[in-house]
């Protein structure tokens, strides 16, 4: 088998890929990556799959794409019939065996256009979630027992959370956190004080639900809870049993139609920036994206906010006076630094000081409603601070107690401005998915990558390794990335080469090969247009900034953006590979101890592999982001530390 960057590829290795990380996200499914058993024997080669990347594309590349998956797909559908989907006769030992019938229920597509479906009527879906519930043995009012904080948002929800989670944690108390999507491993959605759950715990209660609602079939409820429904109904259980004192609980997509809004009365709401994610779900404008977040308040349960654009704040306001809930405005970070030294937050990057400042009201107003001590002395407001003219009250600062202080350090969060250093060659790796998320990556990317010192020979080779799924507008993440000056350009599909039956964590039934595949070639295709058009200008700084090659500092608080005083030319060649564990071994070329060097057999045809490949193994420094969809990350973690996968 060649290991390489070539393209031979054993059917019986390939996995298939994470359906999108945001759609998964979102509503929450199946949303690892996924793979398929081919037939033993002698490795077919792929070289429909390189050979179609030589050209950059059109009606051959096209057509090479189409021969080669049609048979990838007989391969794939009988590596689907090998999976049974029969219920559990009794409950099994082995967690593998608990994930692969998870992975049975209801897929994200199928899932997607129920929602569809029943948006117009919310209350039909919360029943219906209220029904598996009840059906697993738990009423909506046990729910009120786990001392829920509940968070939406489009960006940075599950940073918020993981912020907050932490500070409580440091404050001595037993937390429970449940997030989606997950990147390596189902356990990591739930977590307490800060771990996911045991294999022998996340087996002992996925059996316990899953036969309670086999058992209490009947004509009338008749199916199982789609796969994010179904999770979050064991969360819940997990969180009960093992009597946690609070649990952070993040939307899965939404907020007036997710399944988490089956909580009645949670002790804290908050609502991270909002963005433009999802539109076939939750609408095409802002504006209807915050009334669907604004779906999670409830009638006298405080709410906080970070600062949002005017109409989509104003929805929000609405949506909180009908509901009756008390909305306030978070103050800014700045505002809790005056008289003391800057902050030390554990998750990098300038965008994380506002998921910072909306986790410290939410954790102090969690210990005020529950009596807790030690909750930091308010501040007073000066009125020149309060939000003139705009319709949500601002939240008072407050000084900060050592937990909070040491809670924000702390904080760790997998696959969100991440970096790996492995040798010489060094990982950066953000989940980044919507235009505003790309934006903070490549300025996090900036401060964290291209200001550090620059090897002595100047050898230094930049690569792009990206994909995107989902309705994503890819064109414009990608014209987002150019400024970099990436001398690489890399795009895969979310998947490895690890056997489903080592991985049924990143099982995914409902994503093509050939969607996955085609969407690469057009990513390829559309970089190098993008390339051709030099499109080099950066529509986030202002034009004062772009002088003198400088470190720059920027409005933000605590944010440096670097403008490189000699750009290099935008000829950065763009490559496609099969899979994950290809693309990296390229890039890495034997260079990184957790991945395998390539061999030379079967090697990618494109002219600019080879000679990539000379600069990557002869270069001081190879600096790579990974980006542009959280099971990208996911699968690159896999590889790249595989401690993750134990």
């Amino acid at each position: 088998m060649a290991t390489g960057a070539g393209v031979w590829l054993p059917l019986a290795k390939m996995a298939l890929p994470p359906p999108s990380c945001d759609v998964a996200r979102a509503a929450s499914f199946n949303d690892g990556g996924g793979g398929v058993r081919g037939e033993p024997g002698r490795p077919r080669p792929l070289s429909w799959a390189a050979r179609a990347v030589r050209g950059g594309g059109g009606a051959h590349a096209a057509g090479m794409v189409a021969r080669g998956l049609r048979a990838l797909r007989g391969a794939l559908r009988a590596g689907r019939r090998r999976f049974s989907t029969r219920p559990a006769r009794a409950p099994a030992t082995d967690y593998q065996d608990a994930i692969r019938m998870l992975n049975t229920l209801q897929t994200n597509a199928s899932y997607l256009e129920q929602v569809k479906r029943e948006r117009g009527d919310p209350q039909a879906q919360l029943e219906a979630m209220q029904g598996f519930l009840e059906r697993s043995g738990l009423k909506v009012e046990d729910l009120d027992r786990l001392n829920i904080i509940h968070v939406t948002g489009t960006k940075g929800k599950g940073s918020a959370c993981a912020f907050t989670e932490c500070i409580l944690r440091n404050y001595g108390l037993k937390t429970g956190f449940y997030s989606s999507p997950h990147l390596v491993q189902v356990r990591e959605r739930i977590r307490i004080n800060g771990q996911p759950i045991s294999k022998d715990l996340f087996n002992k209660y996925f059996w316990l639900v899953y036969n309670r609602l086999e058992e209490t079939k009947d004509p009338a409820h008749a199916s199982m809870p789609a796969y994010f429904r179904f999770l979050t109904i064991m969360a819940f259980h997990v969180f009960l049993q093992e009597k946690v004192d609070l649990a952070v609980v993040e939307v899965g997509i939404g907020g007036t139609y997710d399944c988490t809004n089956i909580i009645r009365t949670p002790v804290v709401c908050g609502v991270s920036s909002l963005g433009i994610d999802h539109t076939s779900i939750l609408g095409d404008t802002m504006e209807k994206i915050a009334w669907q977040k604004g779906g999670i308040f409830k009638p006298g349960v405080p709410a906080f906010t970070v600062a949002q654009p005017e109409r989509p704040l104003e929805v929000l306001r609405e949506r909180a006076q009908e509901r009756k809930c008390p909305l306030y405005l978070c103050p800014e970070l700045d505002d809790f630094e005056e008289g003391c030294q800057a902050l030390e937050l554990g998750l990098a990057g300038a965008h994380q000081r506002s998921n910072a400042a909306l986790a410290l009201q939410l954790a102090r107003m969690w210990l005020q409603r529950r009596g807790c001590q030690g909750l930091g002395e308010l501040k007073e407001v000066p009125p020149s601070t309060e939000l003139l003219g705009g319709p949500v009250p601002l939240a008072p600062a407050f000084r900060l107690t050592d937990a909070m202080i040491q809670g924000l350090r702390d904080t760790e969060w997998l696959g969100r401005t991440q970096v790996l250093s492995h040798g010489p060659v060094t990982w950066y790796l953000d989940g980044a998915h919507t235009t505003s998320s790309i934006q903070a990556c490549v300025r996090w990317f900036r401060q964290a990558a291209l200001s550090q010192d620059k090897p002595h020979d100047g050898s230094e080779v930049r690569v792009l390794l990206f994909n995107a799924t989902g309705d994503r507008d890819t064109a414009a993440l990608l014209k987002l990335l150019v400024p970099c000056h990436f001398d690489y350009a890399v795009f895969c599909p979310n998947f490895t080469e690890v056997s489903v039956a080592n991985n049924a964590d990143q099982q995914n039934f409902n994503v093509t090969l050939e969607n996955a595949l085609t969407r690469c070639l057009e990513n390829q295709r559309t970089w190098t247009r993008l390339l051709e058009e030099k499109v080099g200008q950066d529509p986030w700084l202002p034009s004062p900034l772009r002088v003198g090659g400088l470190l720059q500092p920027a409005p933000a608080r605590g944010s440096l953006l670097l403008v490189p005083p000699a750009p290099r030319p935008l000829n950065s060649p763009a490559l496609v590979f099969p899979c994950l564990a290809q693309a990296l071994r390229w890039v890495a070329q034997g260079r990184d101890p957790q991945l395998a060097a390539p061999t030379a057999s079967g090697a990618h045809p494109h002219p600019a592999a080879s000679s990539g490949a000379v600069l990557l193994r002869e270069a001081a420094a190879v600096r790579v982001l990974v980006t542009g969809s959280l099971h990208l990350v996911g699968g690159a973690l896999r590889l790249l530390e595989p401690a993750l996968s134990q």
